[in-house]
């Protein structure tokens, strides 16, 4: 990189840093080989209630993945793999997380597996109480052109029970022509869109940008109707400014002394959303703590807890953070049930 330092690649970057922070979830040797997954998990002897009415729910996660199980070869190339549904809803309930959203994930960059809607919705028909199906197409599907009418999927999908769409992943850019002509539909639909932002073509998964984001800003100024749910490195590391080029691939630290571009889009545009999961989100808010207060308070209305499972074991930095900031009253509680569950309740059964 010029800078004789040696840089980390992504998924090294990701895991090194979650590894630092916060909460484990699993075990790497027992899930998946043979050991009952209820013996991992301390609280999953006692599951939590079936019949979690939304206005009682207390956490919503609004980013997690699962998958039935796959041969044992399936894998990523490190070893890592997708929990299955069983372990899902254990690591909820250690968590105590109420309902999550499972998404699905159809494009191929950087994929082991693909996760169909089809598979998604079956799975959530085996826990209708606690998880919740995102459905997802990719913009090259049916033609592979501009004029490809999504209109009939999208609206099978949620008639069958999807309450929005992503992780949104294909590795082009934002507002490539065939993004623009998917973006248009759904936004016809009425379903709300989780995306994920790379910050190059090639060698990531998620929708190219550049540096401040003009991609981004450009759809959000296309589709004012579009409740867009953004979520990566990308888009978080711009909740202060860049430093370097790299910090849009990882998870920069310190004091936010000035504030980022992801703050003036987010109040010029009332259809951006914050999704704060993985450790992006996390380290979005908690870098420098009063900064990440005083961004909660303001966009209280538009920010949602998530922990983008998808991995066993899996550290969950944000479980206790909010904890925390719950029981030393860092933030109000308002704010607190808005972020955790209300805005999500609000968003996806309203």
């Amino acid at each position: 990189m010029g800078n004789g330092k040696k840089t980390l690649k992504p998924v090294e970057n990701r895991r090194r840093f979650i590894k630092s922070t916060g909460m484990l979830i699993g075990t790497t040797a027992l899930a998946g080989r043979g050991i009952k997954s209820s013996a991992i998990f301390a609280d999953s002897k006692t599951p939590l209630p079936q019949q979690l009415k939304k206005e009682q729910s207390k956490i919503i996660d609004i980013h997690v993945h699962t998958c039935l199980s796959r041969h044992p070869l399936i894998t990523r190339p490190n070893g890592t793999h997708y929990p299955t549904p069983e372990v899902l809803i254990e690591m909820m309930n250690s968590a105590n997380i109420d309902k999550a959203v499972v998404l699905s994930t159809l494009s191929p960059e950087c994929r082991y597996t693909l996760v169909t809607p089809e598979e998604t919705l079956g799975i959530c028909k085996q826990y209708p109480d606690r998880l919740i199906p995102f459905c997802n197409v990719d913009p090259r599907y049916l033609t592979n052109s501009t004029k490809a009418d999504f209109i009939p999927l999208l609206s099978a999908y949620k008639e069958l029970g999807c309450k929005g769409i992503g992780e949104y992943v294909p590795n082009i850019p934002l507002d490539d022509p065939l993004n623009i002509n998917l973006f248009k539909q759904v936004e016809q639909i009425g379903l709300p869109l989780t995306f994920h932002l790379a910050p190059q073509i090639g060698g990531f998964y998620g929708c190219y940008d550049d540096p401040g984001l003009p991609r981004l800003e450009k759809v959000l100024k296309l589709f004012p109707k579009l409740i867009f749910l953004a979520h990566s490195q990308v888009f978080w590391a711009e909740i202060g400014p860049l430093n370097n080029p790299d910090d849009r691939k990882g998870y920069p630290m310190g004091q936010i002394k000035k504030e980022g571009r992801i703050i003036e889009l987010m109040r010029n545009n009332a259809n951006l959303h914050g999704d704060l999961s993985a450790g992006s989100g996390y380290n979005a808010i908690s870098r420098d703590p009063e900064f990440g207060y005083r961004f909660m308070e303001e966009f209280q209305d538009r920010l949602y807890f998530g922990t983008d499972i998808a991995n066993v074991p899996q550290d969950l930095p944000i479980v206790p953070y909010f904890r925390k900031l719950k029981e030393q009253r860092l933030i109000s509680e308002e704010v607190y049930e808005k972020i955790t569950w209300k805005n999500a309740s609000k968003l996806l059964f309203e």
